[in-house]
């Protein structure tokens, strides 16, 4: 079994943390320093992320998040956000190839109106629906990249979006996407791993 298998097998959503275990901004900026790698769409970047350590804030995301217990126990509730708009960027996310002669100015005019054409002509619904779709894949990467520190984590949708943005005063700019808690889980009492379907109930191959 590879490193990596390992990795993946062990990871699991820890819905119960041990109390007062701290998690450094410096483990996190490590966290974060590997997350930049995880793609998007036409490298768009489009996952923002507010990290939660402060207790008083972290009560308010408590709340928004329908009152659930690992919110309180772990190191940190971390926000993941979508940008609809992230495609704007475009012209300057690309900036760094054009001056370091990697592509011409004509294949940056071609990138910069492809790319702003493609989201604008399928609209609001589509850039909010691509906005998720790839903070979903930054998230995901998060999550193993945590475990492999020594980390566990639970993705979370049980909350209120709207209670969500005004406790951590987030942009209307950006989606909340999900919530992830991270710490140290507390495996006193953890379950089995739930039921997994075989790969022929979900891949079908044509």
């Amino acid at each position: 079994m590879s490193d990596f298998t390992a990795l993946l097998k062990s990871r699991r959503s820890a819905n119960k943390f041990l109390n007062d275990v701290e998690i450094t901004e410096q483990d996190l900026d490590t966290i974060f320093n590997l997350v930049k790698y995880a793609p998007s769409a036409f490298n768009l970047q489009h996952t923002h992320y507010v990290v939660v350590k402060d207790l008083d804030l972290k009560e308010k995301v408590y709340e928004a998040a329908n009152n659930q217990y690992k919110v309180r126990t772990a190191s940190a509730v971390i926000a993941v956000l979508g940008d609809p708009k992230a495609y704007e960027d475009v012209a300057t996310l690309n900036e760094g190839l054009l001056n370091l002669g990697v592509i011409s100015n004509q294949e940056y005019d071609m990138t910069v109106g492809s790319t702003l054409a493609f989201y604008e002509e399928r609209g609001e619904t589509f850039q909010r629906e691509d906005a998720i779709r790839n903070a979903s894949l930054s998230a995901m990467q998060m999550m193993l990249i945590a475990k492999e520190l020594g980390w566990d984590t639970c993705p979370m949708i049980g909350f209120d979006p709207i209670a969500l943005k005004e406790a951590l005063d987030i942009p209307d700019a950006y989606v909340p996407v999900m919530l992830v808690a991270i710490g140290k889980e507390d495996t006193s009492s953890q379950r089995p791993r739930g039921y997994r379907k075989p790969v022929a109930e979900f891949v079908k191959y044509v």
